[in-house]
Formats: structure tokens, sequence, C-alpha cells
């Protein structure tokens, strides 16, 4: 009988939990609630109250930024992400920053109920939401660290890893199996990663391939290309249907990939389960998931075997933890998906350091362009690793100039 996932997780279930930290493991809709009850961060460092007397989105070119002001003068300014933020920021002035003026930015956990329900905005329920209060949110954890003068890892528990080792994404797709290995040659070179992953499929297309004939081709030439030491993954941005899903997985098994992410549609939870359980190669996905409800349903059902939440759809660093939480409840590993542009790769080395249940590698598109300075890390990929900043908040700070440049930005 072939060895499925449902195989595993049945006979891993029946293992006694100390002896198998590392294995799948059965929980409850209840059991996620509990953790979910749990307080996020520890904040015993920050003495005072941080009274938020200010929340600004500035522009300079691409780049938003969030500067926020506490009343007894501290300054911290985020990067929100760029192109979502682009299209959302009257919602992100009218709706999400005012309800964080005047409060005490030690109440942040409470707060993100609070905007939740203010002005109907869990009507907007989804990216256009989240994305605006994560950069509300980072802005006021780099506030709180530069206040108590530590860094945001340790209102999460402390930082458990400074060196994070990293994968190369490739965002290519229709280009031919050659050339794409030719990309993906130049992309790792001198980098010392030993891990990357590449696009399958033709995006949301229903199956169809791009071009024909490219994701049977380049599965095997990517893993002959590399070797057999060479950690692979896989994307295929909801390509496929569940038949199809469990095809395309069949042959990246036989090739020994890593993981497959989103075979099918990101929002059919069912499908995608019915990928994971007919695969032995761990399927990923949720880079798109803002419901802490269908978190709950994809980890207590083993939807996917590696949760993927994105640091700024989804919410930011308070929401992604509540997942890596979950997911570490079931024995799951969390690879957060890393949306692109702004300082997007640098949120994800953050989350990894403190992050018990973080995967091997974490996602990386690229150093920073935006002009920062960092005492304590180059912020560049070096032997396969970025290491994590350290300093207080988020211990980088972005060139005054840069920031005296940007523009406010003022609701249409």
């Amino acid at each position: 009988m072939p060895i499925t996932r449902r195989h595993l997780l049945a006979t891993a279930a029946a293992v006694p939990l100390a002896l198998a930290a590392d294995a799948p493991k059965r929980v409850t809709v209840a059991d996620l609630d509990r953790v979910l009850k749990q307080p996020v961060l520890t904040l015993a460092a920050v003495k005072a109250p941080v009274k938020v007397a200010s929340i600004e989105l500035l522009r300079n070119g691409a780049t938003f930024l969030v500067r926020a002001r506490s009343t007894d003068g501290a300054e911290a300014v985020a990067v929100a992400n760029p192109a979502k933020m682009a299209v959302v920021y009257p919602h992100f002035l009218k709706d999400v920053a005012p309800v964080f003026v005047g409060r005490d930015a030690r109440d942040l956990e409470t707060l993100l109920w609070d905007v939740y329900r203010h002005a109907s905005n869990y009507k907007m329920q989804g990216i256009a939401l989240w994305v605006c209060v994560a950069a509300v949110e980072m802005a006021l954890l780099d506030l709180l660290g530069r206040v108590a003068n530590r860094p945001v890892a340790d209102f999460f528990g402390g930082a458990k890893r400074r060196d994070i080792p990293v994968y190369f994404a490739s965002g290519n797709r229709g280009n031919t199996p050659e050339a794409e290995v030719e990309h993906l040659r130049k992309l790792v070179a001198d980098s010392g990663v030993t891990a990357l992953k590449f696009r399958l499929g033709g995006r949301m297309s229903r199956n169809a391939d791009a071009p024909p004939g490219r994701t049977e081709a380049i599965i095997p030439l990517v893993r002959k290309a590399f070797g057999k030491d060479f950690t692979l993954y896989a994307d295929a941005n909801s390509s496929y249907d569940a038949a199809e899903g469990i095809r395309i997985g069949k042959v990246m098994e036989e090739h020994g990939y890593a993981f497959y992410e989103e075979p099918c549609e990101f929002d059919d939870l069912w499908a995608t389960k019915e990928v994971a359980d007919a695969l032995t190669i761990p399927v990923a996905g949720g880079e798109q998931e803002f419901s802490l409800h269908r978190w709950k349903w994809t980890i207590a059902n083993r939807g996917v075997d590696i949760v993927q939440p994105d640091l700024h759809y989804g919410g930011g660093f308070i929401r992604a933890a509540q997942v890596a939480r979950m997911a570490a409840a079931a024995g799951m590993p969390v690879v957060p998906h890393m949306s692109g542009g702004g300082l997007g790769y640098l949120d994800v080395i953050h989350f990894a350091s403190w992050t018990p249940n973080a995967g091997p590698h974490m996602e990386f598109k690229g150093n920073a362009t935006l002009p920062v300075v960092c005492a304590t890390s180059s912020l560049k990929c070096e032997n396969g690793r970025v290491r994590c900043p350290t300093g207080a908040g988020f211990g980088v700070t972005i060139d005054p100039d840069f920031v005296k440049k940007a523009v406010p930005v003022k609701a249409t």
C-alpha cells in the first residue's frame, strides 16, 4: 500500500508527544482556541505608558513610510508594503491609523481587535485591511523597542538565532526550462545558498501551463542542474485543481523536492487538503490567508503541512505569531511568505529569529534597495544566510534624508 501523508499522520498520532516533538500532532479547534487566548507580547521592559501622539503616512517615490511619534517625543519609522499601500492608502488614513492615536502602544494586542471593529472595518476583511494594520503595528513595535532600548525580539520571547539560512526565490514564469535554469544559476552564484524556489504552472490558470509542457520538463531539469544535495522548492501559485495538483506533486516527489507551494486556488482549502493528503511531499500554503478562523481550520484539519503567513498581508507580526503558535501545537513548521518590496525580507528574518518552529530556510528576493543603516548586520545574504539586526526596535535606521524628502500622503 502506498504510504501517504494521511497514513503518516495516523501513525504519528499514536506516538507519545514527548517522543514525537517534530512529528505531526493531532489538534482540535478547541486546542487552537486555547493557543489563541494566550498573550503574544511580553512588554515588562516597557515600564511606562507609550501614548501615541501621531501616525503619519509618508511617500518617497514608490516607498511608503509610517512614522509614529509618542507624546514623550520618541519616534519610529516603518516601511509599509509598497504595492498594496499604493492602492489602499485612503483606508489607512481614514479608518485604520486614527484608531491607534491617543492610545498606549503597550495595548497593541487589544488594539488589533479594536481596529477590526472600528467603523465596520471587519467588512473590509482581507489584504486591504490587514496591510494597513500591519504597517501601523510594525511602526508601534519599533517605537516600543526604541523607548525601552530593547530589540523587538524581546517582546516575542527573545531571539533564538541570529544567522538565518535563506532560499533564493525566482519570480519567473513563462520562460523555457533551459532559460530558467540559467537564471537560477546566476541567482544563486556566489551566494552560498543551498536552497532555491521557482515557479510552476500558469498562476490561477485552471491547469494551463505557461508554456505547455514547461512544468513537467523543468522539475527534473532543475534537479539535474543543482544535484541531489540542493534543497528545491516550487510554487504553483494556485495553478491546479486537485487532480492535476496531485499529478504534478508526484513528479516533484520523484525528484526529491522539499515542498510544494499553493498547488490549488489559495482559498480552495478542501482541494489543497486533498492534494496534501494524497502526497508525501510537504504542501505549503497560506500567503494570502488573513482569517485566523480559517487558519484554525487549516491547521486542525491538516490542510497543509507548512504554514506560510505573510507578515504584511496577514496583519503583522502578532497575528503571524499566533499562526506560528497554532502550527507549533500541531507539530508544523512555519515559513513566512515574503511580500516583495520595502524591507519585507528583513521582516521575515526578524520573525524567524524568534520563532521556535521556523523552517530551515526563509524566503529571500534580494538585498535592501532602501537607504538603511545597520550597525549589527550587513543586511545582505552572505554564505547563504542573512544576519538578523540587533539593537533597539528592529535595529535599522532609514536614512534621515530619505525620510525628510518623503511627503505626507493625504486621503482623497
